[in-house]
């Protein structure tokens, strides 16, 4: 599966030593090389220990580097009682970056070699229980070197603090999310798995987490954290893509939006049988357009019959994927939908696809402006938007298709 690489939030050595986070030479708001500094100091003096006593939210990590071979274990901060929120992203919109940054650099990551496919042993045990957890459990890791590292940032996963390996580790009994412990116990495929368990209200982060941990599957096998992610997103969106597919058009063309860490959202949804498109624009100086001089624009789309390549725009697309299809389904409705994001130099640093997943629900939660054609949504669409509408139809697939294309009922007078 592809990925997209790790971030790296220096503009260039040159850059940055000229600047010193005084001249905001990169073109951002604020420097994000000072903000993870600023927060590393404010950790650093609660993880300098070789012994950390805490609550993980709950919240595991399984790396990817050495596949099959990797390094597993749970996430926990210096700090005890309810600390749900610092894994939990579903909780997450509105947060600030500085915010985010603050509680997750706060997160150790323990680390401990295992064989994904034979993965045992009393920390193998540990970490599957605290995947399992319906609240934060209570547990002591004894590393064998203080917790060390920056803040790592990837683009689908939730960024997380230092990190060290485990020489053992003791959880407090912890209290089962059930409906995990089901499907662990039962003899369901992952596929079923993942599905009963959304079904029945577990939130999307909980399923990536079991998914992660080899709770789920009848051959059960850890599963690199990044790869869960989108694995999750993608088997739930395809359910909810072929149940879509069973209703009748939506009768309307709507337009639904929101903000949020400097990047504007915005959902199409119009009459048509499924179709599905995620368009990005990144403005210079943002993550992954650092050094540009221009706004780069790039998508991927699919249409009826669905895509059976991995979308080159990575985990985001299946994210949103995902919560599109909650609301046709919500509706029982069919439609093409776009979804636009323009994203701001105000985003220093990503923060996981849970962003994508978690802003396309909020902007479908609000009430929509309603349009009789898809030109008099996008003439509206240009008022929110700061890039000009025809560079949007210019770069997607399914608005061009749409605005352009003549059909046959064209010809039916």
């Amino acid at each position: 599966m592809k990925t997209r690489p790790r971030a790296h939030i220096g503009m260039g050595e040159s850059i940055c030593i000229r600047c010193r986070g005084t001249k905001m030479l990169c073109g951002k708001p604020r420097c994000p090389v000072l903000v993870k500094y600023y927060k590393k100091q404010e950790a650093e003096p609660l993880i300098d220990r070789t012994v950390l006593f805490g609550a993980s939210p709950p919240s595991i990590f399984v790396g990817r580097y050495g596949y099959p071979k990797v390094y597993a274990g749970p996430m926990l901060p210096p700090v005890k009682g309810d600390t749900s929120l610092m894994d939990t992203p579903e909780m997450w919109h509105g947060k600030r970056i500085d915010d985010i940054v603050d509680f997750r650099m706060k997160l150790v990551r323990g680390k401990h070699l295992i064989d994904v496919a034979n993965a045992s042993g009393k920390i193998v045990d540990y970490t599957q229980e605290i995947a399992m957890a319906a609240r934060p459990v209570e547990m002591e890791v004894e590393f064998e070197k203080k917790p060390r590292g920056v803040i790592a940032l990837y683009d689908e996963v939730q960024p997380h603090g230092p990190s060290a390996r485990i020489r053992k580790m003791w959880v407090a009994n912890a209290k089962v999310d059930h409906r995990i412990e089901k499907v662990y116990y039962d003899e369901m495929r992952a596929t079923e798995a993942v599905l009963w368990l959304y079904e029945n209200g577990a939130f999307v982060s909980s399923i990536q987490k079991a998914f992660s941990a080899g709770i789920v599957g009848i051959n059960k096998k850890f599963v690199p954290t990044r790869w869960s992610i989108t694995a999750v997103d993608d088997i739930i969106g395809k359910h909810g893509v072929a149940e879509v597919k069973t209703y009748d058009w939506l009768n309307e063309c709507r337009v639904y939006y929101t903000k949020s860490l400097d990047n504007l959202w915005v959902v199409l949804l119009y009459p048509n049988s499924w179709q599905y498109e995620l368009i990005e624009a990144w403005y210079p100086h943002t993550t992954w357009n650092p050094l540009g001089k221009q706004i780069v624009i790039f998508g991927d789309h699919e249409y009826y019959q669905g895509r059976k390549e991995y979308a080159s725009i990575g985990g985001c697309y299946y994210a949103a994927r995902l919560a599109v299809t909650e609301k046709l389904r919500a509706e029982k409705r069919q439609a093409g939908a776009v979804v636009l994001r323009e994203i701001h130099p105000g985003y220093i640093m990503p923060v996981g696809v849970w962003n994508v997943r978690e802003n396309v629900r909020q902007a479908l939660r609000g009430e929509p402006k309603k349009f009789d054609s898809v030109n008099e949504a996008l003439l509206f669409i240009s008022s929110i938007l700061h890039i000009p509408i025809k560079r949007w139809v210019e770069t997607s697939e399914l608005l061009r298709h749409t605005l352009y294309q003549r059909k046959i009922e064209d010809f039916i007078q």
